[in-house]
């Protein structure tokens, strides 16, 4: 019975000797630089500051703090979401969260190895249709501008844009034509500003969300593009060829019009859209018109 009064005491002992900062640091293979950023963070506070000569200590149940913080950054979270687990977020929640963010990636760059695997080099990519210069009759559009962040956004804006050309009692012309034009040159990942238009049988009333109009008649090189808008690039590539070699210039917004997607078909390998580039031909250039 004394003994393990004994030993009990020396644990105690053991457990509340402290280590000045410098020797915690390299206990714990980490800065002193370090542990003081973790202090001013509010992630380990040192378990005494002598107010005479402001030296910090640690005890040895503090290793542990350290090690959860290092475990935890290379897991991927933020100071902040650590900081929020120290201080009782549900820890199981934030795994998971994570766990599935990590596979998300894991998936996209999984699909990125598959394209440079798939990719013939030095090849032009295989095409279901040839491009086609062709007079696109004008007509008249229920538009919705928008500048948006990015190009998901776009599955967003467009059954909006439907709700409000139902609720304005709009007829869709026939066959149906809705395309996307990009307002600014070049291309841009984000702050992009787009139109969408859907071509209708009349105008109606403008509205806050809908703009109507007439297009002019325009000739423009057209492509079609079977499969993800992921990979619009390659099928612009050749697009973007043909209109060079063929002695034409670009003179309108570019159009990409949506024949199939994921409002009438399950997989993207079937989604169909039109690419089309409002062209004319240089001074004597030799373009072909179909």
């Amino acid at each position: 019975m004394r003994m393990r009064d004994e030993h009990k005491g020396c644990a105690e002992k053991a457990a509340s000797r402290l280590y000045r900062i410098g020797m915690f640091a390299q206990m714990n293979h980490v800065t002193v630089k370090t542990l003081r950023f973790y202090e001013e963070q509010g992630l380990l506070t040192p378990a005494y500051v002598d107010e005479e000569n402001g030296y910090r200590y640690y005890t040895m149940d503090q290793m542990a703090v350290v090690h959860q913080i290092a475990a935890l950054k290379q897991a991927g979270f933020t100071l902040d979401d650590i900081k929020l687990l120290q201080n009782g977020a549900d820890e199981k929640a934030f795994l998971n969260k994570k766990k599935a963010t990590l596979l998300a990636k894991i998936a996209e760059l999984t699909r990125q190895i598959a394209i440079i695997d798939g990719h013939p080099s030095g090849e032009r990519p295989a095409l279901d249709a040839p491009v086609l210069v062709k007079t696109i009759p004008a007509v008249t559009v229920a538009t919705s501008k928008a500048r948006i962040e990015s190009y998901d956004e776009l599955f967003d804006l467009m059954p909006e844009m439907g709700a409000e050309m139902e609720r304005l009692g709009c007829e869709c012309a026939l066959p149906e034509y809705c395309f996307t034009q990009y307002l600014e040159p070049g291309y841009q990942e984000e702050n992009i500003l787009i139109e969408t238009c859907e071509a209708v049988t009349e105008k109606k009333e403008d509205s806050k969300r809908l703009k109507f109009q007439e297009l002019p008649e325009i000739q423009a090189a057209c492509i079609y593009h079977k499969g993800s808008y992921d990979t619009f690039s390659s099928t612009y590539a050749v697009l973007l060829k043909y209109i060079e070699d063929n002695g034409y210039e670009i003179c309108g917004n570019i159009r990409e019009s949506y024949i199939d997607g994921v409002w009438n078909k399950e997989s993207e390998e079937e989604w169909l859209s039109e690419i089309q580039i409002p062209v004319r031909m240089l001074q004597g250039g030799a373009g072909e018109d179909e």
